[in-house]
């Protein structure tokens, strides 16, 4: 029988006891493997049905896959029928589709485990935080070294980038700064006017706003704005050229990443966060003194004699010593979450809401830790 050159494959039918494969068995060739089931089933073989696949023109895996599946257990028949007079390259290939089928009979795909129960995803978290902490501390250690080195070799300090990240985390930062401690002093006074006009203690609404806007509330909504702000687009940044693979190309050149993206930020947000602290103090206290002058009756005059009797030094160093401590953790965090990206543009904005929700998180710890060290030193 002549067959054309690479016609589909087929299942010829001379007798019921004989079979010819033909045509081109491969992953092109046996398209229609519904007519190729009806071949091989109308007419019913009988006993002792034997299977020629000298006709076969050319074979692939998929198309051996597709005729062992076929042949192995006809309808009607109780086991495999062998396929004679195949080329050797394709007989080879026939018996190493067999052999893997069987393997996978005897080795059948484990079924899906159930999903985790509570105490193991609390122990996954907990492993996960905990190596996100390991992490984070040798991230430290390493902008350590880092900046020990730059100050043994004050050459390799990059002043311009320090300078343009003092105009962006500071100088752009005044308005909204500005804005936002100057309404946390209005609510502030206007909260306490109520109580303190029951007790005829107007006068102490300077006390109110003084001690609690310098001790806490302005060094701590300062650094929550800045790592909404300056920590968000520090990730963003590293996180956009990791992914662009720009860090690695800047370690193939020879620069070190951390002295020319991490210590200009962590040196910048040093030295504006203090200053915008003292902005947010003289803002906040600001808009206190309107709020007592319009709901106590309290002048600016009198509020400001009362001011710097309740207000100390030490209260007001205090406030500003905390900045320091909240700019290197917002810096630090913000340098970390963007150096952990990995992959492509959702990682980038996966590890920007990290930087920003763990930054905000530590500085609270923190500053729940002056405040007991505070209380313990009596200060």
């Amino acid at each position: 029988m002549n067959i054309p050159t690479m016609a589909p494959a087929a299942i010829l039918r001379p007798t019921p006891q004989t079979l010819e494969l033909a045509g081109c068995w491969t992953a092109r060739g046996i398209a229609d493997i519904g007519g190729l089931k009806r071949q091989l089933k109308s007419p019913p073989l009988i006993a002792g049905a034997t299977a020629d696949g000298s006709g076969i023109e050319a074979l692939d895996s998929a198309g051996a896959w597709v005729l062992h599946k076929l042949l192995h257990r006809p309808p009607g028949e109780a086991g495999a029928l062998a396929v004679a007079g195949l080329r050797p390259e394709f007989a080879q290939l026939l018996a190493a589709v067999a052999l893997r089928v069987a393997d996978q009979a005897n080795h059948p795909t484990p079924a899906a485990l159930p999903p985790p129960g509570l105490p193991a995803r609390v122990g996954a978290s907990t492993a996960a935080a905990f190596e996100q902490a390991v992490a984070l501390l040798g991230f430290v250690g390493e902008c350590a070294v880092a900046f020990a080195a730059s100050v043994a070799h004050p050459a390799r300090i990059r002043w311009r980038p320090i300078l343009y990240n003092i105009r962006v985390a500071g100088f752009d930062a005044l308005p909204i700064v500005g804005l936002l401690s100057f309404l946390l002093g209005i609510v502030v006074a206007y909260q306490g006017a109520g109580q303190l006009r029951q007790y005829g203690a107007n006068i102490f609404v300077a006390d109110l706003v003084g001690l609690s806007m310098l001790r806490e509330f302005a060094p701590l909504i300062t650094a929550i704005i800045i790592a909404g702000r300056s920590g968000s687009a520090y990730a963003a940044q590293i996180g956009t050229m990791a992914v662009t693979e720009e860090i690695d190309a800047m370690r193939t050149l020879g620069i070190a990443p951390l002295e020319l993206l991490v210590l200009p930020k962590i040196i910048a947000l040093l030295l504006v966060l203090p200053l915008l602290t003292v902005y947010a103090d003289v803002l906040g206290v600001f808009g206190g003194m309107i709020m007592a002058s319009a709901q106590l009756g309290v002048g600016f005059p009198e509020f400001l004699d009362r001011f710097v009797k309740a207000v100390s030094v030490t209260d007001y160093l205090i406030g500003v010593c905390k900045a320091p401590v909240f700019a290197g953790i917002i810096a630090l965090v913000g340098c970390f979450q963007g150096f952990q990206t990995k992959g492509g543009a959702d990682s980038v904005g996966r590890q920007t809401t990290r930087s920003v929700v763990q930054a905000i998180f530590l500085v609270i710890v923190a500053d729940a830790l002056f405040s007991i060290a505070f209380s313990a030193l009596d200060l």
